[in-house]
């Protein structure tokens, strides 16, 4: 098998790279977190000091880092993957990042002969534990199926869009949609709740019929729960709008509701929520309408 380097193990990272070890990949990990480095170890993972060392280590490397500044200092700066590579080097990156951002890497990185796929994710926490994100891959087509199998331990869906920026395209679009979804949902239940309906009640009628979603059937029992631990952070969640909207600008694509619930996270940031799931988006609307979205008990 080979070799695979994996860099940043958040709360993404770290449930995939030990999904690489249970399927039997050699694993060499690093983070500037040293603690998740030292429990990867601890499950048969080789540490390395740098993405450099990531990089001489390993045929393939993936990283899942916070945004585009992140990626560009692990794959190009100083110690990045850029001085370890050489020519046939796999280069995964599974971090949401902007298009453009993407694009730059690979070219700085065919520079060294290494090959690059942008291969962002969508499934939260709960997916990349159980290993069936839903995998956007954006590259060369005969460099995506050489990595199938490599990418199908941490995945369900595995999908192809299209050249490198296409995954990461395809990534934004995944992104405004789950928004848009919460909040339409939270809208939704604050007034039901706010006129003396029970929100399960209002959940259990709709959800079969076209109002019903994967966004709905996973956050409406969190929010009536009160379960705000993050799966995925409204801070992340702010950063992949920031991207949708500035690519938007770059080619000249409005885009007013995406617009419009960035400026309700931003909201939430203020609130001192950014750390919370992006389910709690309901949060804003509570406030306004001064109620809180619970089960009746």
């Amino acid at each position: 098998m080979q070799t695979i380097g994996f860099i940043g193990l958040g709360i993404m990272g770290k449930p995939m790279s030990k999904n690489l070890i249970k399927a039997g990949y050699p694993l060499v990990v690093h983070d500037k977190n040293r603690e998740p480095v030292r429990e990867a170890a601890a499950a048969g993972a080789q540490e390395a000091s740098s993405s450099r060392e990531v990089a001489e280590k390993s045929q393939v490397v993936i990283t899942m880092l916070p945004n585009s500044p992140d990626v560009r200092e692990a794959a190009l700066g100083k110690d990045g993957i850029v001085e370890g590579a050489r020519p046939g080097l796999i280069y995964i990156d599974m971090s949401s990042i902007a298009p453009q951002a993407a694009q730059e890497v690979a070219s700085g990185l065919a520079e060294k002969g290494a090959r690059m796929l942008d291969a962002p994710v969508s499934g939260g926490e709960p997916g990349a534990v159980a290993g069936t994100l839903a995998i956007m891959v954006g590259g060369d087509e005969k460099l995506f199926e050489e990595v199938r199998p490599i990418l199908q331990v941490m995945g369900k869906s595995v999908e192809r869009v299209g050249d490198i920026g296409a995954g990461n395209t395809t990534k934004l679009a995944n992104q405004i949609m789950v928004a848009v979804n919460i909040a339409g949902l939270s809208e939704a239940l604050v007034l039901g709740s706010k006129a003396g309906v029970d929100p399960e009640r209002i959940f259990e009628a709709v959800r079969g019929g076209l109002a019903g979603s994967n966004c709905l059937n996973a956050k409406a029992p969190l929010i009536m729960e009160r379960k705000f631990d993050p799966g995925f952070r409204i801070r992340l969640h702010i950063k992949d709008l920031a991207n949708a909207l500035e690519t938007g600008r770059n080619i000249g694509v409005p885009l007013p509701l995406t617009s419009l619930v960035m400026e309700f996270m931003q909201a939430l940031r203020v609130a001192g929520d950014e750390e919370k799931d992006h389910g709690a988006l309901v949060r804003f609307f509570e406030r306004l309408a001064a109620i809180e979205v619970k089960k009746s008990n």
